[in-house]
């Protein structure tokens, strides 16, 4: 098993920065694409980014594309998302994942292990 802890999260005002953090233990993550995921209250689970197993080829959603920075640190096991320009709708809690069976991924259920989430709170 691979085990995924989120940290990071926080209050931050509309137009500020996040950086969030996602750490892995267990077997190693560096073959595998990762990802991380959102969800707020009352709405479905939403992809926000994916990143190739080398790090290399990174994709974002529509509504990310040119705020967030999705890397990874194969050597420490660690991924991280880099949130610029935050908006309050970008309030949520925000899941890393791994994948095995498939390449960047955009849907969750391609996804094998997932961490406990990090709360991001956006203030207007």
């Amino acid at each position: 098993q691979v085990q995924l802890v989120e940290s990071g999260g926080g209050l931050v005002q509309a137009g500020g920065s996040l950086r969030l953090t996602c750490a892995a233990s267990g077997r190693t993550f560096s073959p595998y694409a990762m990802g991380w995921f959102r969800q707020a209250p009352g709405k479905e689970r939403e992809f926000v980014a994916a990143i190739g197993r080398r790090g290399g080829y990174t994709y974002y959603a529509d509504s990310m594309e040119g705020r967030f920075a999705i890397s990874r640190d194969n050597a420490k096991n660690t991924m991280y998302l880099q949130m610029n320009s935050l908006k309050p709708e970008d309030t949520a809690v925000y899941y890393c994942a791994v994948s095995t069976v498939a390449y960047m991924p955009n849907e969750s259920s391609k996804y094998d292990y997932w961490g406990q989430g990090t709360q991001v709170t956006v203030s207007s």
